[in-house]
């Protein structure tokens, strides 16, 4: 391999971060948004479905009834939990808070979806807010969240906050999934203004909306078969021409998804292909074929390393090895900035390529599964 064939080699680990996080910078922030709540404040439902979140539900809801917002109730939909989740919800003590057991699952539903809709139908305000139970709520995002609906005349507005990683998995891998989908849909202002449903998608950890316009477009129950919901939602009202909004408010809301690669891999491998599908325009053909490249981005770092090995081994020619070097480097740089940006400790950034195989695992996994999901003991098949 030549010096200019090198160069050549190394462009696309050049150019492509660097596009990247070029696209990222054009991004509404919630700290923009007032945090003062209006003198007649309309009441808010915020709808916590929750299985076996014994370890989660009441930080969960305590955040929530710690807010500014002086109109709110909380419903807690517990789905069958084995955990106690219910019993420690109901133990605390605040007239604003509302626990309900969830009815048996119908089939063709997922368990969430079903949660959500329950809670959607005892709740009495003209505003819901769908949160997960694994969330952490700052006293000013409900308030911050409203007036950028009002501003931003939105129908749906979601929020993506930041993620509690404390071990060494998380903080190795979470970054990569989110810098995956920071490479899709990293500029939220052109997500927030598109008229295309695939370049639309929300965070179902922080999904508020209008009541109406939730009745009027079906509910969950129009998204009650994907399993990717909060996706799933967003491209649907997208086509019914509602607004539907997602800004970056890290400040103001925290989510530890996982605990250790067990959970990582179970997690992640449940929808990231079946929701990764819905975010492109294919047929029958393009769905068969994505399911046989789908794990093959993670070859991206993985490759370059392995050809400084084999280099230094003198299996392939020293221009390899330069080639493989430079394409680390640049990867490194770029995980770098975006483990800076997910306040992880960046020298994670320098182990991507082990990252990647984790990835490339969880994807592959994933793909073979197709619509076959399984979570917290329930099978399903994502339509």
């Amino acid at each position: 391999m030549s010096a200019q064939a090198v160069a050549a080699w190394s462009l696309p680990w050049i150019v492509v971060p660097v596009a990247i996080l070029w696209k990222a910078r054009k991004s509404s922030l919630l700290e923009s948004f007032s945090a003062e709540a209006p003198p007649h404040a309309p009441l808010v439902s915020v709808i916590v479905p929750a299985r076996d979140e014994a370890r989660n539900i009441d930080a969960c809801v305590r955040s929530i009834l710690a807010s500014t917002w002086p109109n709110l109730e909380v419903i807690v939909v517990n789905d069958h939990s084995t955990d106690g989740t219910g019993e420690i919800a109901r133990r605390i003590a605040d007239p604003r808070l509302h626990v309900i057991d969830n009815p048996d699952l119908p089939d063709g539903w997922f368990g969430k979806q079903w949660a959500c809709q329950n809670g959607a139908a005892v709740a009495s305000g003209s505003f819901m807010l769908f949160t997960d139970a694994d969330t952490r709520h700052g006293a000013e995002l409900l308030a911050r969240s409203m007036h950028a609906m009002r501003e931003r005349r939105a129908d749906l507005f979601s929020v993506a906050g930041s993620q509690t990683m404390d071990t060494f998995w998380e903080k190795l891998l979470q970054p990569h999934v989110f810098g995956l989908m920071l490479a899709r849909f990293g500029d939220l202002d052109r997500v927030s203004a598109s008229k295309n449903p695939y370049d639309k998608v929300a965070n179902g950890q922080m999904m508020l909306l209008r009541r109406d316009v939730y009745d009027r477009a079906g509910g969950h129950e129009a998204v009650r078969s994907h399993v990717a919901e909060d996706l799933r939602m967003a491209q649907e009202w997208t086509r019914l021409g509602y607004s539907v909004q997602l800004i970056s408010g890290l400040d103001f809301m925290s989510t530890r998804m996982y605990v250790g690669l067990g959970e990582f891999v179970k997690g992640w491998g449940k929808n990231i292909y079946a929701a990764g599908r819905d975010t492109l325009d294919l047929g029958p053909v393009g769905r068969a074929l994505l399911r046989l490249v789908f794990p093959m981005p993670s070859l991206w770092e993985i490759v370059p390393l392995v050809m400084v090995v084999l280099a230094l081994l003198g299996i392939v020619s020293p221009a390899f090895g330069v080639w493989g070097a430079i394409a680390y480097t640049c990867s490194t740089i770029f995980w770098i900035v975006l483990h800076w940006y997910f306040r992880s400790p960046i020298w994670y950034a320098f182990l991507n390529p082990l990252a990647s195989v984790i990835m490339f695992g969880t994807f592959a996994r994933a793909a073979w599964k197709g619509d076959r999901v399984e979570w917290k003991g329930r099978a399903y098949v994502s339509k």
